[in-house]
């Protein structure tokens, strides 16, 4: 795909959502950042209905390490893997009340020490929280990528250098919600919505699920009058 081309598609992308953000519901950075660990392997919707209970109980990382495993378990259960991420939240807010102040650290290196914060969501809390034009490859974006042509690559550390390297400067802060928001609600893995995709003359997928029949009950009604015809015609 040539650098036209890839323009072309973030500037539609931006034409259709000018201010795109996260799903997830937070106030500061300190809650994005339990949002995030919250949310792997998990929707931002369950994320969603589990932090308001912890966020009201634990507001700051002093708050949340005060509670205890036991306590922030109790009020994520919902959420999959719940224990393992307890333990990862009571252990990343040790860190941030006695190294960093009770701050969310803005370096990637003093992030990605944390427990339960891979490169993702390190990304992610770097993007949102600080604005850095960060790109967080999920496996939507991943699909994205490499479905349209954007980015080829065989593994989400490939496909983000790749998006860091082609996505036009202008477009970089935003690109990870517009691609994360289209492989969520249009590029779908299953059955992509390519008729209605606004980006689908620039795509390079060689598969584009086709539009359906505008008329499928018309359609059937009058096959099933040809074959009546036939029937009575002896053919």
């Amino acid at each position: 795909m040539n650098a036209a081309k890839r323009a072309e598609i973030f500037a539609r992308l931006q034409r259709a959502n000018p201010h795109p953000r996260t799903e997830l519901e937070y106030a500061n950075p300190f809650q994005l950042l339990v949002a995030v660990i919250l949310s792997a392997q998990a929707t931002d919707r369950s994320v969603n209905l589990a932090t308001p209970a912890l966020f009201e109980a634990a507001p700051t990382p002093a708050a949340l390490l005060a509670l205890g495993v036991e306590g922030v378990s109790r009020r994520i259960q919902s959420i999959g893997l719940y224990n393992t991420k307890a333990k990862n939240l009571v252990a990343t807010a040790r860190i941030l009340v006695e190294q960093h102040g009770g701050a969310v650290p803005r370096e990637r290196a003093a992030l990605e020490a944390l427990p339960g914060v891979g490169r993702k969501t390190a990304n992610v809390v770097l993007n949102v929280a600080f604005g850095e034009p960060t790109i967080a490859v999920d496996t939507h974006i991943f699909r994205v990528a490499n479905r349209t042509g954007l980015a080829h690559g065989a593994t989400p550390l490939e496909v983000e250098e790749k998006l860091l390297a082609a996505v036009p400067e202008p477009y970089r802060q935003h690109a990870h919600h517009w691609l994360i928001l289209h492989g969520r609600y249009v590029c779908t893995a299953r059955r992509p919505q390519c008729p209605t995709c606004l980006i689908a003359k620039l795509c390079e997928y060689k598969h584009k699920t086709p539009a359906v029949e505008a008329q499928p009950a018309a359609a059937k009604a009058a096959r099933s009058a040809r074959v009546v015809a036939r029937t009575r015609s002896g053919r």
